[in-house]
């Protein structure tokens, strides 16, 4: 579809949020219908663009006491999914990593930290407490000193482009 609609263009992480919203808030039972409410939303979107984000987001259709099915996001995602919305991340909005004594501080463009943080977050690494993001700079707290380097090491290779 031409780009004569009214609207922007958004995001992908922020047409995911979106999407997400959407079927958590109401039944959506055709693509064309998810088009028809981002749309509603001011986002400009094509169905081809929105089937590539339902995959990606693993939505899937459910039968509902009504007879027919809708989208619902699945409960939990899979390590693979997680593992690549991190890389995703990290190699698109991350500009530089480096260790203080105790603590990691991610530099990121801005307005993307939280989105860094979250994904680092959800891979509940063992090696991590925890995450906390301003606007273009986050903090990732190591769990012993110890292992600040090997942290800081996997998110170098996310930034490489390699596995953590």
């Amino acid at each position: 579809m031409a780009a004569t609609r009214s609207g922007r263009e958004a995001s992908r992480a922020e047409r995911e949020r979106r999407i997400r919203e959407i079927v958590a808030q109401q039944p959506v039972e055709t693509q064309d219908d998810l088009v028809t409410l981002l749309r509603r939303q001011g986002l400009l979107v094509t169905q081809a663009t929105v089937s590539r984000d339902v995959k990606r987001l693993g939505l899937v259709k459910v039968p509902w006491t009504d007879g027919r099915s809708h989208y619902v996001a699945p409960e939990r995602p899979s390590p693979a999914d997680v593992l690549r919305r991190l890389q995703h991340a990290v190699t698109e909005y991350v500009l530089s990593a480096d260790a203080g004594e105790d603590l990691i501080v991610i530099h990121t463009m801005t307005g993307r930290a939280n989105a860094v943080a979250a994904a680092i977050d959800e891979m509940q690494w063992d090696d991590v407490v925890g995450t906390l993001a301003g606007d273009d700079t986050i903090l990732v707290v190591p769990r012993r000193r110890a292992v600040r380097d090997r942290v800081l090491l996997r998110l170098r290779h996310l930034m490489d482009g390699r596995a953590p």
